[in-house]
C-alpha cells in the first residue's frame, strides 16, 4: 500500500529556497515512479494541478516543467522512502499547494498517470 506525506512547506519571500520531502510508509517505494505537482491559487480541480518534477524508480532520470527548470531539483532516497524537491530562487508564481504522486509504470507528466497522491504542503512565497 502507497501513503504519501508531504512536508516542508512555508512562507518564504523571493529568492529563498525551500526543500520538500515526500515519504512513503509502505514497502514498494524502490518501484515506484515519483513526481511532484502544483496546484495554484484558483486552479479548483485535481486536473488542473501543474506538473513540476518526475524521477524515475532509481532516481536515473529526472524531467522538469520549463518553468521551474534551473531552479529546482528532484531527488530521492529509497533508503528512506523519500523524494525531495529542493526549491530554489523562489518567485510568488511558484505560490501553490505541492503535491508528490506515485506510479508503478513509470514517470510521467500527467496528473491522470498518477495513482498515489499526498494530501499537500503549502508554499507561499511573497515579494
Amino acid at each position: 500500500q502507497v501513503t504519501l506525506v508531504e512536508s516542508g512547506g512555508g512562507s518564504v519571500r523571493t529568492g529563498d529556497s525551500l526543500r520538500l520531502s515526500c515519504t512513503d510508509s509502505g514497502a514498494t517505494f524502490s518501484t515506484l515512479a515519483m513526481a511532484w505537482f502544483r496546484q495554484t491559487p484558483g486552479a479548483n480541480t485535481k486536473n488542473e494541478r501543474e506538473f513540476v518534477a518526475t524521477i524515475t524508480n532509481n532516481g536515473g532520470w529526472t524531467y522538469y516543467a520549463d518553468s521551474v527548470k534551473g531552479r529546482f531539483t528532484i531527488s530521492r532516497d529509497n533508503t528512506k522512502n523519500t523524494v525531495y524537491l529542493q526549491m530554489g530562487n523562489l518567485k510568488p508564481e511558484d505560490t501553490a499547494v505541492y503535491y508528490c504522486a506515485a506510479d508503478k509504470l513509470g514517470t510521467s507528466t500527467v496528473v491522470a498517470a498518477f495513482d498515489h497522491w499526498g494530501q499537500g504542503t503549502q508554499v507561499t512565497v511573497s515579494s
